[in-house]
């Protein structure tokens, strides 16, 4: 039997508020603040700074160095050019005396396509340094033709398409020349039977054997050999 004067409970009566759980709400409400509070500040931190920006352009990884003046006699012409001393023979023929005859293939010295002559000699234009050849007759394939018509190499190859693309034809063109001529002045190969006396003929595999650094992605070496052979035997005229 209830009685009127029964004790209500701390939870019968909202307006009691016990004081551990008055003090827990505090602390609730003043760690809910302070969090509050402090976001702004940790959100501008965790920003990334923008990088400044630059006042000048960067400069090059590797310095220029200073250019010179170079001479060079090129198929009879001199020409006067600037350039850096590690220019090289070819990019100087190309890029600066705008001779694009003489084509940059592996630029390894490895397929010939680059060959020219100096003071007659062969040589790959992308191996050496153009300062080199200061006071040297250089030849491209530009200078092969005299006044105007082509030389008997430049027909034969015509003749018997040993050009077909094209692209290593000026190298084996200035290669023949001079390969020509070498034989003609007695210098022996690797092919020569008797290196202490001159090959009385030049054979296909004398031809083959002095033209191996020139190479054709074509194919046509068989007919490079038959026009290469065929200016030798005078059918041409005179080289």
């Amino acid at each position: 039997m209830s009685s009127d004067h029964d004790e209500l409970g701390p939870d019968d009566d909202p307006a009691i508020t016990p004081p551990s759980q008055s003090r827990r709400r505090f602390l609730q409400s003043a760690a809910a603040a302070a969090t509050i509070g402090a976001a702004p500040h940790l959100h501008a931190q965790s920003r990334t700074p923008a990088p400044d920006a630059p006042d000048a352009p960067r400069q090059p990884a590797i310095p220029t160095q200073p250019v010179q003046p170079v001479r060079l006699n090129i198929n009879g012409r001199f020409y006067a050019l600037q350039l850096e001393p590690r220019v090289t023979l070819l990019d100087a023929l190309r890029e600066y005396a705008g001779l694009m005859g003489t084509k940059k293939g592996c630029d390894r010295g490895q397929c010939g396509a680059c060959t020219v002559m100096t003071d007659g000699r062969r040589i790959n234009a992308c191996l050496t340094l153009a300062v080199m050849h200061e006071g040297q007759a250089i030849t491209t394939v530009e200078g092969l033709a005299h006044q105007g018509a082509p030389a008997a190499l430049q027909r034969a190859f015509i003749e018997h398409d040993a050009f077909q693309c094209g692209y290593c034809t000026p190298g084996q063109l200035c290669s023949a020349t001079a390969m020509l001529r070498e034989f003609a002045a007695g210098t022996a190969s690797a092919a020569t039977v008797d290196v202490r006396a001159p090959a009385p003929q030049l054979s296909d595999a004398e031809i083959r054997e002095r033209m191996s650094g020139n190479l054709c992605r074509c194919g046509a070496y068989a007919n490079i050999v038959a026009a290469v052979r065929s200016v030798h035997a005078g059918e041409f005229g005179a080289t």
